[in-house]
Parts: structure tokens; C-alpha cells; sequence
């Protein structure tokens, strides 16, 4: 079979490589049906990851079928649809038992496409395999079911939970990108009286829009922090969410919260950014991070067949399965192609 392999920094190739194998009684083999790229996969292809190995399959975001399952696997059979998670869990460990899955002792945690080989392939083992799949039903196509692998919990936990949105509230969120719509679709849910979307990309500013963002900043002509501090009073805006992932836009929002807010910090960080706590100090901020844990993923699934949730405008572009490199090369040119997430399926 094929996968999507790294080869060190800058190096990727779509080539054959070992078909999965059973290697512990609680997992499965499944068939990959649909599959994205995440922004993390683009972090690894520019070595921010080094954890990563040369020679790993990346992908952590699937939908499949069950082909092979382990001895010890009770919830599932062959022929099952399923959503992969991006996190997986031992379920026995003390951060399994608190719900903190991504925190996993017992092998678990981010390692689809980190520390063993990920979802971008035509078949791949899936450890854990009963509290890391999700049945699905007929109501959710894959295409929708492929976005609450990663980044929808992933913003509403990260971002919209840690952020402790409440009703009447100002959002600002720094990064339109798949992460930072998904934070503004999460947050509707529980109605701030304004999302502030910032981005330089003015094709992701008019899907922030689509998502649902009240006023939408180009970072590039306008000034943030007086957009902000103009819809606000001059305070600032009570939770700001970070989701790009650079020391910039992380400083950026540490300027925009007011005295008392909360910044959640949902990007993936390779260099080191400044924290100004002879600033933040006494403002009282609060400053949130977090690795997703997926304990939302049943409640998102469950509002997704019932219709509250709307990510038809999230997949911009589809490719079949050989088209990897190019849908590569589409997903991390977004100013040139207006990609948000690819979309990739057999």
C-alpha cells in the first residue's frame, strides 16, 4: 500500500510502504475512506516537530473502515464506519480517568502521525481502538465526520472551553484558518455578542464571515488593537484565541484582552514567543494552552446529525487518495489557492 511519508524537514513523499499489522490485542486495521491535512502536519514538514522521525507516516485525521480488529477490541466489527481520533486512549491511566486523554500515560495521547505511524495511508492500525474510534451513522457523511477528528474539538476545547466564553461576550480570535473558523462556529454556541476574526489572508477573512464572525480585521491594513478597543470601550475584548502559532500573533492577543480576560492559546508554537508579565501582571489575565483531549467528541458528533453545527464551507478542496503531493501543495499555499482543509478520499 501507499502513505504519505516525511522524510526530515522539507521532505515528503506519497510511496509504498508496509501494510498495518495487529501488534496489540486492543487494536484495529481499518481501510481509510477520507482524509485530511492538518496545519500540525505542516508544522512537522518545517521541523517544528522534532519529535517526528524520518520514515513516519503522517495524518491524524480520518474516517474508515474496520478491516482487522484485535482479540481484546469489544465495541467493534468488521465493516464498522468510523471516525478515527487525532487522540488516542489507554483509558486505564490517571489523565485517562480524568477525561485529560491527550495527557495519556499508558501509550496514548498524540501519536497518530507523531510517534507511530499516522492516517494519511490507505489502511492503518488504530491503537486503543474502543475508546479511539467513533461509530458513525448514516446522517454524517465523511466528509463531515472527518472534521470532528482534530480541529473541532480542538478549538471548541482549547479555545472556546478554556476561554470560558460566556453570553454577552467580545471574542476576538487571531488566525481564520480551519482552527480559527472552527473556534467561531464553537463559540456561536454559546452567544458572545461579537467575534472579532483576524487574519492577513482576505479569502479567509470572508470565511470567517461565512462562519459567523461579526467584524472581520485585516491585520495587514488595519490596526487590531484599536478595532478592538473600539467596539469594546477601550478595554479590550474578554477572550482572545490564538490559532496560528507564531511568537507575533501570540503577543498580539496578550495586547487585545482587557483587564481580566482570558487568552487560550490554541496554536501549534516551534519558536519561543515573549510573555510581557510586566504588563500582564497586574491586568489579572488568565492564559490558557492545551493538546485537544477529545472528551467533547460524542457531544459534537451528537450536534452535528442534529443539524447545529454548519461546516458545509470548511472543505475547499477534494482530491483523491494518489493526489496527496498536490493537495499538499494546495493546503499550505492558502493566500494563492484559498484552501481551508483538503479533502482527500479513495
Amino acid at each position: 500500500m501507499k502513505g504519505l511519508v516525511y522524510g526530515g524537514p522539507g521532505d515528503r513523499s506519497w510511496t509504498e510502504i508496509p501494510d498495518p499489522r495487529i501488534q496489540d490485542p486492543r487494536d484495529v486495521i481499518i481501510r481509510v475512506d477520507a482524509v485530511t491535512i492538518c496545519g500540525t502536519d505542516l508544522h512537522i514538514l518545517g521541523g517544528d516537530v522534532p519529535a517526528v522521525e524520518p520514515g513516519r507516516v503522517l495524518g491524524h485525521e480520518a474516517v474508515g473502515t474496520v478491516t482487522e480488529i484485535g482479540g481484546a477490541v469489544a465495541g467493534l466489527r468488521t465493516g464498522d464506519r468510523v471516525l478515527a481520533s487525532c487522540i488516542s486512549a489507554c483509558g486505564i491511566c490517571r489523565f485517562c480517568r480524568e477525561g485529560a486523554y491527550g495527557q495519556c500515560l499508558g501509550g496514548g495521547g498524540w501519536i497518530l502521525g507523531h510517534r507511530i505511524d499516522g492516517v494519511q495511508s490507505e489502511h492503518v492500525r488504530i491503537p486503543f481502538a474502543d475508546l479511539s474510534t467513533y461509530k458513525l451513522t448514516e446522517q454524517v457523511t465523511d466528509e463531515q465526520a472527518v472534521l470532528l477528528a482534530d480541529i473541532l474539538p480542538t478549538s471548541y476545547e482549547v479555545g472556546v472551553l478554556n476561554g470560558h466564553v460566556q453570553p454577552g461576550e467580545t471574542v476576538a480570535i487571531v488566525g481564520a484558518g480551519p482552527i480559527g473558523l472552527a473556534a467561531v462556529a464553537t463559540a456561536r454556541l454559546y452567544s458572545p455578542a461579537h467575534i472579532v476574526v483576524i487574519d492577513m489572508a482576505e479569502s479567509r477573512l470572508q470565511a470567517a464571515k461565512m462562519f459567523g464572525a461579526d467584524m472581520v480585521v485585516a491585520a495587514g491594513e488595519d490596526d487590531p488593537l484599536t478595532v478592538v478597543r473600539e467596539l469594546t470601550g477601550g478595554l479590550g475584548a474578554d477572550v482572545v484565541m490564538e490559532a496560528v502559532g507564531t511568537p507575533q500573533t501570540f503577543e498580539l492577543c496578550a495586547t487585545l484582552v482587557r483587564p481580566g480576560g482570558r487568552v487560550a492559546n490554541i496554536g501549534v508554537h516551534g519558536k519561543p514567543a515573549t510573555l510581557h508579565l510586566e504588563d500582564l501582571w497586574i491586568r489579572n489575565v488568565t492564559i490558557t494552552t492545551g493538546l485537544v483531549d477529545t472528551y467533547s467528541t460524542p457531544k459534537l458528533l451528537g450536534m452535528l446529525q442534529a443539524g447545529q453545527l454548519d461546516l458545509g464551507h470548511m472543505v475547499t478542496h477534494r482530491f483523491k487518495m494518489d493526489e496527496f503531493m498536490q493537495a499538499y501543495d494546495t493546503f499550505a499555499e492558502p493566500a494563492r489557492t484559498g484552501a481551508l482543509k483538503v479533502l482527500l478520499t479513495r
